[in-house]
């Protein structure tokens, strides 16, 4: 079996951020299966999932949100120095909780960035969260009525309002080998 290494023998994280709707979890769980299915390990952090699992207390302020990235790349980077890919799916709204991640993680870090319209997002809303937002339920709502800082040095652009998600995660894929983090090599 073939592991997903980078440089010295490491995994990578691919850190992909975007407002809420804008496809993080479907491109990172499509980018995910296609690596596993070429031999590679890989592992999804999705932000939703780690916070229900280990932080339900935590709130959505600015404070509570860095938090839970830096938890969160603390954990990819473990993941990483042992030879997992790991693709994150997390909103990370603040440039200072990108710049962490990315410090967190090294040379072995992609930051793709989902660039969405907010229209194009409402429209898709599965979750009906942005309904609730608009109706005053549901407060601190990135993209809303919390801020989505516009990523200053993304390591890749990826337009999600138009396209498929496979040409999406094509694109992410391409990107990764292109930083040499899908060097596989035999077990």
């Amino acid at each position: 079996m073939a592991e997903a290494p980078g440089p010295g023998g490491h995994g990578f994280v691919a850190w992909i951020e975007g407002i809420p709707g804008s496809g993080k979890s479907t491109l990172s769980r499509l980018v995910a299966q296609k690596l596993k299915s070429s031999g590679f390990r890989v592992e999804v952090l999705d932000g939703d999932e780690v916070r229900a699992m280990f932080s339900p207390e935590l709130g959505y302020t600015r404070k509570d949100r860095e938090f839970h990235a830096r938890r969160v790349s603390y954990v990819a980077r473990m993941l990483a120095r042992n030879g997992v890919g790991v693709v994150v799916a997390m909103i990370t709204p603040y440039e200072t909780s990108r710049q962490a991640a990315r410090a967190v993680a090294s040379d072995h870090f992609a930051e793709i960035w989902l660039q969405c319209p907010t229209e194009v997002c409402k429209a898709r809303d599965n979750k009906g969260l942005y309904k609730r937002a608009g109706e005053g339920s549901l407060k601190k709502f990135t993209g809303v009525d919390d801020p989505f800082e516009e990523p200053l040095n993304p390591d890749l652009v990826v337009d999600t309002a138009t396209g498929t998600p496979e040409s999406a995660a094509s694109l992410i894929l391409t990107h990764l080998e292109s930083r040499g983090f899908l060097l596989a090599r035999p077990r």
